[in-house]
C-alpha cells in the first residue's frame, strides 16, 4: 500500500509523537483523520498544520474507551473520506505508582485506554477494511511490555496486552488486514524533563543518543508500504532494549 493517497485514522494525534507521525504522513500525501480527548489539547493547531501539506484533514473529539465513540470516530472518517486504509492506535496514558499503591481506578484507566481502546478501534474499523479487501493497523506499544519497569505495573500490563492483541488480530484478520506494533524507545522527552533525565536517556541507549518522533513516523511508513509484514513488534529504541 502506498502512503500517498491513502486515508489514515490516528488516535490521540493532537500533540507529541502522534502529531509528528500524522504530519509526516500528510507531508507524503495521506489524508488524515485524528482524534483528541480533551478540548484543551492543541487539536486546532494540529488540524491547521496538517492542512498546510495540501491534504484533507479531520479532527474529532473521542473517548476511545467507549464503544459508541470509537464507532462514531470510524463512521465520521468514512463519511468524510469514503474509506479507511490505515488505523494507528496511538492514544495512550502513562501512570507511575508503586504496585502496592495502585488503585483499582488507576489500573482500569491504563487497561482501558492502552488495551481496550485499541481493541475497540480495531474492532470498529476492521469490517470496513475486510470489505474493501485490505488495510493496515499499527499499534503503538512501548518497552515496558518487554522490560521490568518498577513503578509501572499497570502500564506494562496494558502494553503487554496490546502486543498480544497485535499478534492475535494479525492472524485472525489475515490476509486482508495486516496488524503490527511499534515499540519506541526515548524519542521525545517530557516537556519538564531536565538535563539529568536527558543524560539518563542517552546512557540507556546503545546508540548513545535520543531518538526523534520522525524515527517512529518512518517505521509507520515502512509498515504501511511493506506488504509482507504482519504480526510483529518493531523496536525503534536506539538499542535501549539491549542495554
Amino acid at each position: 500500500m502506498e502512503v500517498n493517497g491513502s486515508v489514515v485514522l490516528i488516535t490521540g494525534a493532537a500533540q507529541r509523537v502522534g502529531r509528528a507521525v500524522a504530519c509526516e504522513l500528510a507531508r507524503r500525501g495521506a489524508q488524515i483523520a485524528f482524534s483528541y480527548y480533551a478540548e484543551d489539547e492543541p487539536w486546532q493547531a494540529a488540524l491547521q498544520e496538517l492542512q498546510t501539506f495540501g491534504v484533507q484533514a479531520l479532527a474529532r473529539r473521542a473517548d476511545v474507551t467507549r464503544l459508541t465513540e470509537a464507532r462514531a470516530l470510524v463512521d465520521a472518517t468514512l463519511s468524510r473520506f469514503g474509506r479507511i486504509d490505515v488505523l494507528i492506535n496511538n492514544a495512550s496514558i502513562w501512570l507511575k505508582k508503586p504496585a502496592l499503591e495502585i488503585t483499582e481506578s488507576e489500573w482500569d484507566a491504563e487497561m482501558n485506554v492502552n488495551a481496550k481502546g485499541s481493541f475497540l478501534m480495531a474492532q470498529a474499523v476492521a469490517p470496513h477494511m475486510l470489505a474493501q479487501g485490505g488495510g493496515v493497523i499499527i499499534n503503538l506499544t512501548d518497552l515496558s511490555a518487554f522490560q521490568s519497569w518498577v513503578g509501572y505495573a499497570h502500564h506494562a500490563a496494558s502494553k503487554a496486552a496490546l502486543v498480544a492483541l497485535t499478534k492475535v488480530l494479525a492472524l485472525e484478520w489475515a490476509p486482508a488486514v495486516r496488524v503490527n506494533a511499534i515499540a519506541p524507545g526515548t524519542v521525545l522527552l517530557p516537556d519538564d524533563a531536565g538535563e539529568e533525565k536527558r543524560r539518563w536517556a542517552i546512557e540507556k541507549s546503545a546508540l548513545k543518543r535520543i531518538g526523534s518522533p520522525l524515527d517512529v513516523a518512518r517505521t509507520v511508513i515502512y509498515l504501511i508500504e511493506e506488504d509482507f509484514a504482519t504480526g510483529s513488534v518493531y523496536f525503534v529504541d536506539g538499542g535501549r532494549s539491549l542495554v
